[in-house]
């Protein structure tokens, strides 16, 4: 399947594991955000590259390309009301061909997403070493 990522959150000069992986798969990658919004300097500028992330995704989407296009902690910029939820909904349903596959991630889903989505799966950490104090791994979290 023809796959292309594009991350919301993580920052664009970042290169981790998934994305040295993806690439050697083939996989189209987009890292679109400027890290850990909540420590954002400049509010606008996360925004905007929430907004730019989104156009670049409609164009991807509607551009039927793809077999599956991964928007990687949307719900991020949907949470926080930098893009309507409603608006991106409605284009989902007017623009995304029937047979590309969109897979939204991030926490914390609005209601509306979810009534909307085909399959939404939440998961829970049950344990992890980071809670005993070992920090992340290379090859393991990055």
């Amino acid at each position: 399947m023809a796959v292309c990522v594009i991350q919301f959150i993580k920052h664009e000069g970042g290169s981790w594991g998934e994305v040295k992986a993806a690439k050697k798969l083939g996989i189209e990658w987009h890292k679109m955000g400027d890290g850990f919004t909540w420590m954002s300097k400049d509010m606008d500028e996360t925004v905007a590259k929430a907004h730019h992330g989104w156009k670049l995704a409609q164009e991807k989407i509607a551009g039927g390309e793809y077999d599956v296009v991964l928007l990687d902690e949307f719900t991020y910029p949907l949470k926080y009301g930098w893009l309507n939820v409603q608006e991106v909904i409605a284009w989902l349903r007017d623009h995304k061909p029937p047979m590309t596959h969109v897979i939204i991630t991030g926490r914390d889903a609005p209601p509306e997403l979810v009534e909307f989505a085909d399959l939404v799966t939440e998961m829970h950490k049950v344990k992890h070493p980071f809670d005993q104090g070992i920090r992340a791994q290379p090859g393991i979290e990055f």
